[in-house]
């Protein structure tokens, strides 16, 4: 994912790298409890930096170049494999550690990581179209609101910078599959956004300050940052796709280059439990994959439209996965003539 917007591109906390007792997770902007990670230096007596990034690319690059001093990464769904194949991630066996007991079944054989050898739920989501429904009055539940911008939304339209979340929404749209390599469909989709681009204002990161100050009135965007923007304005509201919307889940994993790996160990068997797993969901707006967590989170929180996907969207919310390198690079090409 991936999921939550930067107001600034990097946040470090300054502590030394390699001290005993620490612990440095790299992480999506946004996306790390203050509180989840208090408790833990406290359970612990770890000390816990925090870097975070704005995207898998940035992350997958920064950890492959190497020299990065991270322990923990947070890697979607569909690009775990990747990091599996480079290399890159320890075979930690959270299966194994006290908690995972809690990991809900259908969260165990995941096809990215199968039986969790690697990696530990983090939060799962929904990309949709988040809409100020003061503004447009008409259907918020198709990818018309950026692909084909109503009159009443033109020039106020943000995309997030989140390429395969982009191109595979434009893909449903012309009756097309994630992951395709029919050259048909890709240049469809391709000169569907191109000729879309016009209308939006940005490709961007944006701030939620640009949402809750209605700069911008409507945006693709993840369902958890949608609902903290409502928590602000409640004229905006979530939208999922009847052409189709991506469904994805973030995953914990120790860096196979780790210097704190006892640590690190103690940080994914710490989010497994439900109270801590209830924490994470607070504070992104998500969900997680977490038996016993509901519990400890608000009603406010789980009776949320952002985060139950309604019995008619769920026959076209499309479980990211990990695309064949030559079709990626296709996609890559899209992007650059998108974004160029």
């Amino acid at each position: 994912m991936k999921r939550l917007i930067l107001t600034t591109a990097l946040v470090t906390l300054a502590l030394p790298a390699f001290a005993e007792g620490t612990l440095n997770i790299y992480n999506f902007g946004l996306y790390t409890p203050p509180d989840l990670i208090e408790k833990f230096e406290k359970t612990h007596d770890v000390k816990v930096t925090l870097t975070e990034y704005d995207n898998n690319e940035t992350a997958l690059a920064k950890i492959e170049a190497g020299g990065h001093g991270f322990d923990i990464v947070v890697p979607s769904a569909s690009v775990v494999p990747i990091y599996i194949e480079k290399g890159l991630l320890l075979k930690s066996d959270p299966n194994t550690m006290e908690n995972f007991k809690n990991v809900d079944p259908a969260w165990v054989g995941v096809a990215w990581d199968a039986g969790r050898s690697y990696t530990v739920p983090y939060v799962w989501g929904t990309t949709g179209v988040m809409v100020n429904t003061d503004v447009y009055k008409g259907d918020i539940n198709t990818s018309d609101i950026f692909l084909d911008p109503p009159d009443a939304l033109k020039g106020t339209i943000n995309v997030v910078p989140s390429m395969n979340d982009v191109i595979d929404m434009a893909i449903w749209s012309v009756g097309g599959e994630s992951c395709t390599d029919d050259k048909d469909i890709l240049k469809a989709a391709r000169d569907k956004l191109v000729a879309a681009k016009p209308h939006w204002a940005s490709i961007d990161y944006a701030s939620f300050e640009k949402f809750i100050n209605e700069d911008l009135q409507a945006s693709v965007f993840w369902s958890g940052a949608a609902m903290r923007i409502r928590a602000e304005n409640s004229g905006f509201a979530y939208g999922y796709p009847k052409e189709g919307f991506p469904l994805w889940q973030d995953n914990v994993a120790i860096l196979s280059d780790a210097q704190n790996v006892d640590n690190a160990r103690l940080f994914l068997n710490f989010i497994m439990d439900p109270e801590n797993a209830a924490l994470i969901s607070e504070y992104t707006g998500y969900g997680n994959a977490i038996a016993g967590s509901e519990v400890f989170m608000s009603a406010d929180l789980l009776a949320a439209p952002e985060m139950t996907i309604p019995e008619a969207a769920k026959s076209v919310a499309y479980f990211q996965t990990t695309c064949p390198p030559e079709v990626q690079q296709l996609y890559t090409r899209i992007w650059t003539d998108l974004t160029k």
